[in-house]
């Protein structure tokens, strides 16, 4: 039979033609023909036998004879693995390329902006794992409202590896009405329950018994001591002439181990698994394939969909818990027909593993005796409280994380430290510059009030003395430097701003001529009394030892007689005006009781009170400085 009779369609077939596929193979040949009429498939079929093939070209024939407008996403393959998803991402490119379809990648570990660029363009086929599918879903950048197919490979691995949960919330927004497959290469009695409910009248592709291994594959076990391992590894891949190999361990923590050691002894190796960034493992595969790596250590995450072609052989560092994984490991080589070596190093904890693999497989696995480290350890495995076996490589690995979250947390602890410390060191460098400008300004200052004021001006206690509150403030405008009032014991630490007089004449002129004695107008002055205005006027001394008059002030005295002579020639007409409206009768103000002398009276052109009359305590001032 040739894909021709599997009703394929020419331009699938010209690709596959170039791809070298001449004829199908068992899983092919009976799942392609119930996928092309649209019916649920379940196809177990073992790893290397072209499962991708039997529903990838279903998919592009199905897609390509009824296109959809504005290419919403029809078909969905969801993958437990990255590189799984990328495998399947090539063989839809290969498979599909003479037909007019677009398809797509997304996984995490990496940038989605790519991804997201790409579905906004629209894709007709999308091939994902279930971590990133659900986020750009959560975003609104997936909508599966037209989705015609939906695959899930590695089905077992998927639903028995923790993905159940995801799977389920996955089938919550895809439609009712939907052809489903699912492959897988084995299918244990429990997860085939659950697959059971969820496809819909399947057609089930069995092509080999469950779980068996392919008969082209040729299998040894070494009894080896658990710390002799990485030796007989080393010496192994020497003697067998391995082009390249497959190392498979338990843990991640063993992968880097032993890849380390592998490197060591002169071989080109590295290490694949969960921890490792995205772009690390495809640098490794890239590397592993490219024939620059002769072995690749890896984890179970290698083990599924894994294709790799001509790979000669596969180690079992460790045996797996479950005997389907090591068919999983096993089936990396031999493939296409080709021939392929699987060998295993097995202590003395694995027996039980051995034991159940062969079970499983029906036949007894070689063992290989002669060998330079034979097993001298005989002990049991150390059991936890519960009664289960310790596994010594879970507790090294667990040893190992712990250790390093150790030095991870060190490592934060030292770098917070540092840079506490560094911010200390600056606040204190800070604190030392505004200091020093503080210390600055104080000198500046000082010698500001030294330079422009005279010594004799304040109070010697006064002179050194500086405000706290001057400190950080600057002089207000128009207060002069050294003109402070001591406020002595009263309020302490208190520095008032005496303004200097000649500042403010005005007041000092509306002052003194509001306390300086008056006549009356209506009282006729006489001269006893002007000589007494006159001598206070003057600034003579009374008999109490008051200051006598200075020097230079007649001619203010003159003004003043002068003034009080006006003032009473003044006085005699209010006088007759109001013993006129009177009736001839004298009237007598009262005295204001706010002031000793009345005010006087106010005429045409004459200013309103002596504030705006011309200073005459300016000349008094300038007189005294001179």
């Amino acid at each position: 039979m040739t894909f021709r009779d599997l009703g394929l369609n020419a331009p699938i077939l010209r690709a596959l033609e170039e791809q070298g596929y001449a004829k199908p193979s068992p899983i092919q040949e009976k799942a392609i023909p119930p996928a092309l009429k649209g019916r649920d498939v379940l196809g177990c079929a073992q790893t290397g036998t072209g499962k991708t093939c039997a529903f990838a070209a279903p998919i592009l024939q199905r897609l390509a004879a009824s296109p959809a407008a504005g290419r919403p996403i029809r078909a969905l393959i969801l993958t437990p693995t990255r590189e799984l998803a990328i495998q399947i991402g090539e063989s839809f490119a290969a498979y599909g390329k003479y037909l007019k379809l677009r398809h797509t990648v997304i996984f995490g570990g990496v940038g989605q902006a790519p991804q997201a660029e790409a579905l906004k363009r629209g894709v007709d086929i999308l091939v994902a794992t279930p971590g990133r599918l659900i986020d750009l879903h959560d975003q609104g950048l997936i909508s599966a409202n037209h989705l015609e197919i939906f695959v899930l490979d590695e089905a077992d691995r998927m639903l028995d590896m923790g993905f159940i949960h995801d799977v389920k919330k996955i089938l919550k927004w895809l439609p009712q009405k939907k052809q489903t497959l699912f492959f897988s290469a084995t299918m244990p009695p429990e997860i085939t329950e659950l697959v059971n409910s969820l496809l819909k009248d399947p057609v089930k592709v069995a092509v080999d018994p469950v779980s068996s291994p392919v008969d082209a594959i040729h299998q040894t076990v070494y009894f080896v001591d658990r710390g002799n391992k990485t030796q007989l590894l080393a010496l192994l891949v020497e003697q067998l002439k391995v082009k390249n190999a497959l190392v498979f361990t338990r843990t991640k923590h063993g992968a880097n181990k032993v890849a380390r050691d592998l490197v060591k002894a002169g071989i080109p190796a590295a290490a694949i698994h969960g921890n490792k960034s995205q772009t690390a493992r495809q640098q490794a595969l890239s590397d592993f394939k490219a024939g620059r790596i002769q072995c690749l250590v890896a984890t179970d995450i290698a083990a599924r969909g894994l294709d790799i072609e001509e790979l000669s052989h596969v180690f079992n560092y460790n045996l797996p818990e479950v005997p389907e994984t090591y068919v999983h490991r096993i089936g990396r080589t031999g493939r296409a027909g080709r021939e392929g070596v699987a060998v295993a190093l097995c202590d003395f904890s694995e027996k039980p593993l051995l034991n159940d693999i062969e079970k499983l497989m029906g036949r007894k696995v070689p063992v290989v005796e002669d060998h330079p480290w034979p097993m001298e350890v005989f002990e049991a495995p150390k059991r936890d409280k519960n009664g289960k076996p310790i596994n010594a490589e879970d507790a090294e690995a667990r040893a190992a994380a712990k250790e390093l979250r150790r030095m991870r947390d060190q490592s934060q602890k030292e770098t917070l430290q540092r840079k506490a410390a560094q911010a200390q060191q600056k606040g204190q460098e800070a604190g030392e510059q505004e200091e020093k400008r503080s210390r600055s300004r104080r000198r500046k200052k000082k010698a500001s009030q030294s330079e422009g004021v005279p010594p004799d001006t304040a109070p010697a206690a006064l002179q050194d003395y500086e405000s706290p509150i001057r400190r950080s403030e600057p002089p207000k405008r128009g207060v002069r430097p050294g003109t402070l009032m001591d406020t002595g014991d009263a309020m302490p630490r208190t520095d008032f701003h005496r303004p200097n007089p000649l500042d403010s004449d005005v007041i000092m002129d509306a002052t003194a001529r509001l306390l300086a004695p008056r006549r009356s107008p209506l009282v006729p002055s006489r001269g006893g009394s002007d000589r007494k205005e006159s001598r206070a006027g003057k600034g003579h001394s009374s008999r109490e030892g008051q200051p006598a008059p200075q020097p230079g002030q007649a001619h203010r005295q003159k003004a003043k007689s002068r003034a009080g002579q006006q003032s009473e020639s003044r006085g005699a007409a209010p006088k007759a005006t109001l013993e006129k409206k009177s009736g001839g009768k004298k009237r007598t103000s009262r005295p204001d009781r706010r002031h000793s002398q009345p005010p006087e009276p106010r005429r045409n052109g004459q200013p309103k009170d002596s504030t705006e009359q011309h200073s005459l305590m300016k000349p008094y001032y300038l007189d005294i400085g001179r």
